[in-house]
């Protein structure tokens, strides 16, 4: 069972000036051994625990932008303050103002041990932007030094982790909304996507019954294993929705969602959550 807050990533987000309900999204593909996942909607915090299961010992905030922790100048604060203030043990790697100018790194590198991620993701914590990379805890400075210049260098299409020895997931977050991953664990998509499956019905009770959370239970691992196997690009939008069941209509795509990409007028196969019993069933669209 997980909680889904009824301010979630589903619940905030809307497509289009008219703020249409915002679909789930997966896509996957396999490069050089290395699993690519483009998905949403996500917060950071609705996903850490699933980060924290496979990362290793520490784990690395490359970059950081939130609303929440501003300077005088209405600029986000260095992550290393945030951190601090929200009393996360950390250790600080500067990086020096030739990583300023990079995109998707910071002058720094906040480095924490792995368990302290969901309390950095708390809910005082809102991050319009966040990139993480797990790491050796005992990673040297010159280790970390040659892990921002990969960060820095590695082109949007090459997978960042055939570069990088000991780091087994790569995550970044844009707009509370919006997953990009990384990730040598097999297992981590169809987690990441039966989450998806979950956070979507939670969003859709939480409207309905106006708690502040909803506990919803998460699919098992053979539904989101059985939609990766029958397509690698999904898109996902709710049916019918009361407080007994609700059902998401799921279709497959021959590419990548875009915001642009209307819900195909016929759904492939319907995912359907028994909320009072608190199972999960997949079968084929009327």
């Amino acid at each position: 069972m997980i909680e889904v807050m009824r301010h979630g990533a589903f619940s905030v987000n809307g497509v289009g000036v008219e703020c249409r309900p915002f679909p789930l999204s997966f896509s996957l593909r396999e490069v050089e051994g290395v699993w690519k996942v483009a998905a949403g909607a996500a917060q950071a915090c609705e996903v850490a625990d699933l980060l924290v299961a496979v990362a290793n010992d520490a784990v690395a905030v490359v970059s950081l932008e939130s609303n929440s922790y501003l300077d005088e100048e209405w600029r986000t604060q260095q992550p290393s303050l945030i951190v601090a203030e929200l009393g996360v043990p950390c250790r600080v790697h500067p990086l020096g103002s030739w990583a300023s100018g990079t995109y998707g790194l910071g002058e720094e590198l906040v480095l924490m041990d792995r368990d302290q991620l969901p309390r950095l993701l708390d809910d005082t914590l809102s991050p319009y932007e966040l990139t993480l990379i797990d790491l050796p805890s005992d990673a040297t400075p010159e280790q970390l030094d040659e892990l921002a210049l990969v960060l820095g260098t590695t082109g949007i299409d090459e997978p960042l982790l055939n570069r990088l020895e000991g780091s087994e997931v790569w995550f970044s977050g844009h707009d509370d909304c919006y997953v990009l991953l990384e990730t040598r664990d097999p297992a981590l998509p169809a987690a990441v996507l039966a989450r998806l499956l979950a956070l979507l019905a939670g969003s859709a009770l939480g409207e309905l019954t106006k708690a502040p959370t909803s506990r919803v239970p998460e699919p098992g691992s053979w539904l989101a294993e059985r939609l990766i196997a029958t397509a690698p690009h999904w898109i996902g939008v709710l049916g019918g929705v009361s407080e007994e069941l609700v059902t998401i209509e799921l279709a497959a795509l021959p590419e990548p969602w875009r915001l642009s990409v209307p819900f195909p007028k016929r759904a492939d196969l319907t995912a359907t959550l028994d909320v009072r019993q608190g199972t999960w069933r997949i079968a084929p669209a009327d």
